[in-house]
């Protein structure tokens, strides 16, 4: 770290690494949410300053900044007297959001058709085929890898940062339940075809096929994690109902 508050992180852009300098907030900013993200900490846990101190080798004040920050994105609920816990996601919230994903991604499908250079088409592709090349089992954390790289070459290319501005804290609220649902029986065969046809529609430079691609590739997302969201409030309640009060 630097007298400055800088860490400096190695970064892979696909055409090599190169390095950058991040604020410390901001270091643990992204830790916190990879962790949510990657199932390190399940919804409703605790997350207590201290332990989250020790785990960033941060101060207090910096860990209570980032954790601010994602509560404002929905990844953490923070209760008076009580600390801050992992944000439970509802049915109801998750229909909301993969209603506005499945536009903003249809949106830059779009954009990625028309305006994506040549070797954005061919990483896209490159990306598709790594997720292509994965065999069913337990590859939670390399299959998240890969759709956060496969996303990120979509909304650079897409050319539009509005667009790509507001998705990115929609994929970060989804983001655990993104691992769960690409982990459910069967479901990576049917990634891996709407994918297909995401990518094939963008190197035919065909942008209304590209925007219908990532709709649908929305729309079969959010039938799994749906059902997998009402499964577990009805767990949930029926835990809280066997309680004695």
């Amino acid at each position: 770290m630097t007298s400055m508050g800088l860490m400096m992180n190695l970064t892979d852009d696909d055409g090599g690494l190169r390095v950058v300098a991040q604020p410390v907030r901001r270091q643990v900013e992204n830790g916190l949410r990879d962790a949510i993200a990657r199932g390190r900490f399940a919804p409703g846990e605790h997350l207590p300053d201290r332990m989250l101190c020790g785990l960033f080798g941060a101060s207090r004040a910096v860990v209570r900044e980032a954790v601010r920050l994602l509560e404002a994105e929905g990844l953490v609920t923070v209760l008076p007297n009580r600390g801050s816990f992992v944000a439970f996601l509802s049915p109801a919230e998750a229909v909301q959001i993969y209603e506005v994903r499945a536009a903003l991604e249809a949106l830059a499908g779009e954009g990625f058709a028309v305006r994506a250079s040549d070797e954005e088409r061919a990483v896209l592709r490159r990306i598709y085929e790594e997720l292509a090349a994965v065999r069913p089992g337990p590859h939670r954390e390399e299959l998240l890898a890969l759709k956060r790289r496969f996303y990120d070459v979509l909304l650079r290319g897409c050319r539009n940062a509005y667009a790509a501005r507001m998705l990115e804290p929609l994929l970060s609220r989804i983001s655990q339940l993104r691992g769960t649902s690409l982990s459910a029986p069967g479901r990576l065969r049917h990634t891996v075809a709407e994918l297909r046809r995401v990518v094939e529609a963008v190197e035919r430079r065909d942008p209304g096929g590209a925007a219908e691609a990532c709709r649908d590739h929305v729309a079969r997302a959010a039938e799994v994690a749906l059902r997998i969201l009402r499964e577990e409030a009805c767990a949930r309640s029926d835990d809280a109902g066997a309680k004695p009060a």
